[in-house]
């Protein structure tokens, strides 16, 4: 299969989480760093509430060419002096989580994602689900916000991990 730059970042982004996940105990990784975080089991179970293949494999159009929307969130969920609030529906549980199942589930996303960039039409837009603000994505661009939205957060983790793991 072929290996673009999208299926590198794919590759690139699930190896970090992995190893940055790896380095915690279950214990640590449900352990609350300081007061208004969340613990980094947390940040993983909103990875897995935002990030999935089915939006891929769902409805699709196709539409006339427009301005690549990734570039604009790239900037936004890069920026990390901005602080954000998540959407209601992708907050995650307040459940003790464990390790082996945190990262089995999140790898094979990412393994998913990764077929689905190197099998299907990028260039379609799905119309299951509209970024607030933002619109309808193409798969192009959905499967580098997951890789974005996921930078984000695996830069969260790496603020997390001196806070538990002494």
């Amino acid at each position: 299969m072929e290996t673009t730059p999208l299926v590198t970042s794919i590759d690139h982004v699930n190896t970090q989480l992995q190893e940055l996940l790896s380095a915690f105990t279950t214990a640590q990784l449900n352990m609350v760093p300081f007061e208004g975080s969340w613990t980094a089991a947390q940040v993983a179970e909103h990875i897995q509430k935002s990030v999935s293949a089915d939006i891929l494999y769902g409805t699709v159009e196709k539409r006339a060419p427009q301005e690549d929307k990734l570039e604009g969130l790239s900037q936004v969920f890069l920026n990390f002096d901005i602080k954000m609030k998540s959407p209601d529906f992708i907050v995650p549980s307040d459940r003790f989580h464990q390790k082996e199942e945190l990262l089995t589930d999140l790898h094979d996303r990412w393994l998913k994602i990764k077929e689905a960039a190197q099998t299907l039409d990028l260039s379609l837009t799905c119309t299951d689900f509209e970024i607030p603000g933002v619109g309808y994505l193409t798969r192009y661009e959905l499967i580098g916000f997951f890789v974005v939205h996921t930078t984000r957060h695996i830069h969260q983790l790496k603020n997390i991990q001196p806070y538990v793991i002494k």
